[in-house]
């Protein structure tokens, strides 16, 4: 796998929420507006690429049997420094967030890409991974907050759309339409990378028993 592949697979072919479906509760509880999801997929991407390349840069010399208690120590100490950071200077996200911004430690997307890239990979080529998968965990939380907050909340960005911000679908802002949202959406990434299977033709051209059935034909022919 070369660079740009190793970037781009996390998009859309290894989207970690709409194909891998790992980090499925902080995605349907952030995605209620998009500020909440752009907040959320930044801080996971700042700790992800931070965790991702200073596992890659020990991963010779944590021990095997240690592995994962040393990566959620290092994961916590990135999630602590972030979290201080937007209580510092973006204290409405802090809110907003809630526990969902300190619960980045435990999730499965930073920890797994750890454990199946960083550990095993040079520190650009994790560095690399990491923005992808936080780009696709980013643009996968803002579709779905797109969704939930033009049409449950008729707005955008916290701005008031005219018609629909009197026509509201409320259920979207709720969980069952944040589920509903995250189905349709996994259903149409599906649908997109997955490759139609080319027809077979099951004609008597390139059939190696072709010349048998002729034979048996011309024989029934003449009886």
């Amino acid at each position: 796998m070369n660079r740009l592949d190793n970037f781009t697979k996390g998009i859309i072919k290894e989207n970690p929420v709409l194909v891998l479906i790992l980090g499925t509760c902080p995605t349907l509880a952030t995605s209620t507006s998009v500020e909440s999801a752009l907040g959320m997929g930044a801080a996971a991407t700042a700790v992800l690429l931070c965790s991702n390349i200073v596992i890659s840069a020990l991963r010779k010399v944590i021990p095997d049997k240690v592995r994962i208690p040393c990566y959620i120590v290092l994961i916590a100490g990135f999630v602590t420094m972030v979290q201080m950071l937007v209580k510092a200077f973006a204290p409405a996200l802090d809110k907003s967030l809630g526990i969902y911004l300190p619960l980045i430690v435990v999730n499965c997307i930073i920890l797994g890409r750890a454990e199946m890239f960083a550990n095993k990979n040079k520190v650009f080529d994790s560095a690399l991974d990491a923005l992808g998968m936080g780009a696709g965990f980013t643009l996968a939380l803002c579709a779905m907050a797109t969704i939930r907050e033009v049409f449950g909340s008729g707005t955008f960005l916290g701005f008031p759309i005219p018609v629909l911000e009197s026509n509201k679908i409320s259920i979207l802002t709720m969980a069952p339409g944040g589920f509903f949202v995250f189905g349709i959406l996994i259903a149409l990434v599906n649908k997109l990378s997955s490759s139609k299977p080319k027809k077979q033709s099951f004609g008597c051209e390139g059939c190696p028993s072709r010349d048998a059935c002729r034979g048996s034909a011309e024989k029934e022919g003449a009886v």
